[in-house]
């Protein structure tokens, strides 16, 4: 069942669907899509599929479409401001107070994953946990400015959106998915106020965040964080980058293979077992029957990392946990079988540097 709400703010009106009904004290998922997108073209795929149902039982979800975004949406007048990238993450707490939630567990892309961590950047008590696909933190630079100045020259705004979204080997090998979302940018968009959100995003600020070191405590996300990158996508740097920055107890970088600038569009088995995953972490749903990528992993007798977050709440049905180190100083958790295998995915990175703590990096 879906619920269509129209949320005034004093930043706009803010079009939200809410799927299922919230339950209790639990969150929320939240998602926040990217340019050119709305949330159907950008959440569905994910959502219908079979795997997610799953989640869907324990956690209701409402999409967000920023201002002028959504299916249908009349044209904004012409001197009309469109709000800022800070107005729009704003927004958000009078989404939650509009639907009585609490908080929130974010699941954005692209412009989507900037504005939920500006979000939970300000709001850290209404954000418990984060996926952040193609996440870049940093303003757009000069390069990237010239680089779009001469390309909207010699090329409409629909190209520019496209190799936003998608990395190069998809554009010229995937004529399929290329041309079907190039047509819903074309036709199902409405374009005036498309270049609005564009140019929204291009002014955005950088989000000053700095990875917390023994002494020093910055300004960074203080929640479990799960970032995803199709090792294709165009987005890979800016994702790296942004690890960078985050506190590595709290974070994890995953970095999916045969992937390009959309994994919950090419992968979304795979992006649902690791939201699986990292939920389980927070301590939100029980470990379930073990699943093809922790098969997948644990038949190739690698090293395993366990997807737990550092809020460990006592209502998974884990019994005892057992939890030993190894000698690089990064913690190893091997939980009872069925847990483990549950929770359990490949990591890449096996050498760390024993001074610094390191996020788990992820591929799959």
């Amino acid at each position: 069942s879906k619920d269509e709400h129209d949320v005034e703010t004093p930043h706009g009106r803010i079009h939200c669907t809410m799927r299922g009904v919230p339950k209790g004290d639990r969150p929320v998922i939240l998602t926040f899509h990217d340019i050119g997108l709305n949330h159907k073209t950008c959440w569905d795929t994910l959502f219908s599929h079979e795997d997610m149902s799953e989640i869907m039982q324990h956690f209701a979800v409402c999409h967000i479409d920023a201002p002028g975004q959504h299916e249908g949406a009349s044209t904004f007048s012409t001197g009309y401001e469109y709000p800022s990238m800070d107005q729009l993450s704003e927004t958000l707490p009078l989404v939650l107070k509009h639907f009585g939630l609490k908080s929130v567990i974010g699941m954005g892309i692209g412009v989507g994953a900037y504005i939920l961590t500006r979000f939970a950047l300000d709001y850290p008590t209404m954000v418990e946990g984060l996926l952040l696909i193609n996440i870049n933190p940093c303003a757009e630079g000069w390069m990237d400015w010239a680089a779009h100045k001469l390309s909207s020259l010699t090329h409409a705004e629909p190209d520019m959106i496209i190799s936003h979204l998608f990395g190069k080997e998809e554009i010229h090998h995937n004529q399929n998915l290329i041309g079907r979302y190039r047509h819903h940018i074309v036709n199902d968009m409405n374009q005036f106020n498309l270049h609005l959100f564009i140019k929204a995003y291009e002014s955005r600020r950088d989000l000053e965040i700095e990875r917390p070191v023994p002494g020093c405590n910055p300004r960074t996300l203080k929640c479990p964080s799960l970032l995803v990158v199709g090792d294709s996508s165009p987005a890979v740097d800016a994702v790296v980058e942004c690890n960078t920055k985050l506190d590595p107890t709290k974070t994890t970088l995953l970095k999916m293979a045969d992937c390009g600038g959309m994994p919950q569009v090419d992968q979304p088995a795979k992006l649902t077992e690791a939201f699986k995953y990292f939920i389980q972490g927070m301590g939100y749903m029980p470990a379930c029957s073990m699943t093809r990528l922790a098969r997948s992993r644990t038949a190739s007798g690698s090293s395993v990392t366990s997807f737990e977050g550092s809020r460990s709440r006592s209502h998974t049905s884990d019994g005892n946990r057992s939890r030993s180190h190894t000698n690089d100083g990064t913690r190893n958790r091997s939980h009872t079988t069925d847990t483990a295998h549950a929770r359990a995915m490949d990591t890449t990175e096996s050498k760390v540097d024993q001074a610094v703590p390191k996020s788990t990096e992820v591929s799959c």
